[in-house]
């Protein structure tokens, strides 16, 4: 950031390493204040000044919200190598010439710091300010801003354990039960990094007479609060859809993957400012609420032991870490798909919408309103399985 006036031709601020994007606590910022004039120019002291800070500023009806946390507060006064000085400490810049003032400071150590974030009603921000004061005319500024990310670390015992849960919907329709809709899923652990993919194996089953969609999506939660109140955001960033349920039938996801976009990492440690991710699994079922499943998230920087170095054979090991997930649920395989039947669907009446999905990403389902032939659905067997001789009998939708 340059700050131009009438008597001042170059001032700016600018970093020893322009290509680091951003910085940790306990790394170095150092950089130089680089001054060219137009005029002679007498300075009597430059003023380096490192300062960070979340701030939370919102309106909560007619009371207007405000908080602020300091997170980095560094201040020096430089001095231009070899150049003389006046008797009062000043020197004397002249047009022509350009002058450097070199400056460095640490940040403080792990823990004490937050990483870089900008919301709609808060901020952590990180910069770096130059001021030079000059004798008998006002001070001149200059500032330059940097990232802070904070480490996170994704392999930690609590991260990499397993989540998973189960939820369950009466439906009814004018206060007469109308059967239920249930869902039960889980992820191999919490803690993922921007690229990752989130395996999801769940069950969905419906009982009711309507026709449901099961999805799944990434959310991201910012809560904010000042002045004792809470405000809270939530947005969608990534989502799948599966294919639609009929009355009296399930299905499964076995492995179905949903990737991690580009995002900032979680922030747990601030008072003001939190930024929180879960995978919400859910069942869109017309004329009635979702089912909602939230599992949490922790979004990292230093990445799954061994995402970086996986080969080919990702996919079976992602196979097989489904399976051995999909056996804990006790669920078992899906029943083969109405696509593999070869067959050739030709609508001769028109469509009417019977559903209307509201989610941005999703369209009407359509019902044939007359048909003469019905094509059956494909054939499988239904299975008993008896392991070691304990009769466990597996259900088929």
């Amino acid at each position: 950031m340059v700050a131009m006036t009438k008597k001042m031709k170059t001032f700016e601020i600018t970093f020893s390493d322009p290509s680091k994007t951003f910085y940790c606590s306990g790394d170095k910022v150092a950089g130089k204040i680089i001054v060219e004039v137009s005029v002679v120019t007498k300075v009597s002291a430059m003023r380096v000044i490192g300062a960070g800070c979340a701030k939370v500023e919102y309106a909560k009806g007619k009371q207007r919200c405000r908080d602020e946390i300091e997170y980095l507060k560094y201040e020096e006064v430089v001095h231009l190598d070899n150049h003389p000085q006046d008797v009062d400490g000043s020197v004397t810049l002249r047009p022509g010439n350009r002058y450097e003032y070199m400056f460095g400071f640490e940040l403080p150590q792990h823990g004490q710091l937050v990483s870089s974030y900008k919301g709609k009603f808060g901020y952590v921000q990180y910069h770096v300010k130059a001021v030079m004061e000059r004798p008998s005319e006002p001070a001149q500024e200059c500032k330059k801003f940097f990232e802070v990310e904070e480490p996170l670390d994704v392999n930690t015992p609590d991260l990499l354990a397993p989540t998973g849960g189960t939820k369950e919907k009466k439906v009814t329709c004018m206060f007469i039960p109308d059967g239920q809709v249930s869902l039960s899923a889980k992820i191999d652990r919490k803690g993922y990094c921007e690229g990752e993919e989130i395996c999801i194996n769940a069950k969905f089953e419906n009982t009711c007479s309507r026709i449901v969609v099961p999805k799944a999506a990434i959310i991201a939660k910012h809560t904010y609060q000042a002045n004792g109140r809470t405000k809270v955001r939530s947005e969608k960033l990534s989502a799948v859809r599966g294919d639609h349920i009929i009355s009296g039938m399930c299905d499964t996801w076995q492995g179905k993957a949903i990737r991690i976009p580009k995002l900032k990492p979680s922030i747990l440690g601030c008072n003001i400012i939190r930024v929180e991710y879960a995978l919400r699994i859910y069942v869109h079922i017309p004329g009635s609420d979702k089912l909602l499943l939230e599992l949490p998230l922790v979004i990292g920087t230093i990445p799954y032991n061994g995402f970086s170095s996986r080969t080919n054979s990702m996919s079976s090991q992602q196979s097989s870490m489904a399976s051995n997930s999909w056996a804990s649920l006790g669920m078992p395989s899906a029943p083969p798909s109405y696509s593999d039947i070869s067959c050739d669907y030709r609508l001769d009446s028109p469509l009417t919408p019977l559903l209307d999905d509201h989610d941005a990403d999703d369209s009407p389902i359509f019902i044939h309103t007359h048909s003469e032939f019905q094509y059956p659905p494909p054939a499988y067997t239904e299975v008993d399985e008896k392991l070691n001789g304990n009769g466990r009998v597996l259900q088929v939708c």
